[in-house]
């Protein structure tokens, strides 16, 4: 567990904040700030979201919850384009457990922004994680991509992969999508499915 820094540890300016995270652990709804180097091992993929989802009249955006079989629950996702990585992140064996919004982390003094939360943490089988933001290739601009790098260089500070993914072709989401219905418990059949994992 990372060490949680005081109000007035960063008040004092004792700390150099770019790097830091904020987050939630699963069962505290209280939130924790602690050095990135310090987390490397927290169980981001079982943590609560940073931020709530916004969902109001006339958004532009549409967010939602998304049944995630591979973590047999709901995951968060706040455009199209996250649902539909998500749905494909849902698919891919080498993905043990996903979780969204997992974190707020403090970027360089030298980039307007702040701060950055990704849109997703995954916890691959062989135990490496990796961060991911969702964004259209059309919609990132150049402050945009600073917030990318700079978030990309901080998660290679701790070994975490980091990467950008945009729209998925229309043909493998309509596939991931006809497929996805059928992926939830409700739909499993133990007999049949022996049957067919049976070694010919």
């Amino acid at each position: 567990m990372g060490r949680s820094m005081t109000a007035s540890d960063i008040l004092a300016g004792q700390h150099d904040l770019a790097g830091t995270l904020t987050f939630r652990e699963r069962f505290n709804s209280a939130p924790t700030t602690a050095y990135l180097a310090d987390c490397w091992m927290v169980p981001f993929q079982h943590a609560q979201p940073i931020r709530l989802q916004a969902a109001f009249k006339g958004q532009r955006n549409v967010a939602g919850l998304w049944w995630c079989a591979t973590n047999q629950r709901h995951v968060g996702f706040e455009s199209w384009c996250e649902r539909d990585q998500l749905m494909s992140l849902d698919f891919d064996p080498n993905v043990i457990v996903i979780s969204s919004q997992p974190f707020r982390i403090t970027l360089p003094p030298s980039l307007p922004q702040h701060s950055h939360v990704p849109d997703y943490f995954i916890r691959r089988g062989d135990g490496s994680a990796v961060v991911l933001d969702v964004r259209p290739d059309a919609r990132v601009k150049p402050a945009d991509e600073d917030v990318f790098q700079a978030t990309k260089d901080l998660c290679a500070s701790i070994s975490w992969r980091y990467q950008r993914l945009g729209a998925l072709p229309p043909v493998l989401w309509a596939n991931l999508r006809w497929l996805a219905g059928y992926r939830h418990p409700r739909c499993s059949r133990e007999p049949i499915a022996t049957i067919l994992h049976r070694p010919s």
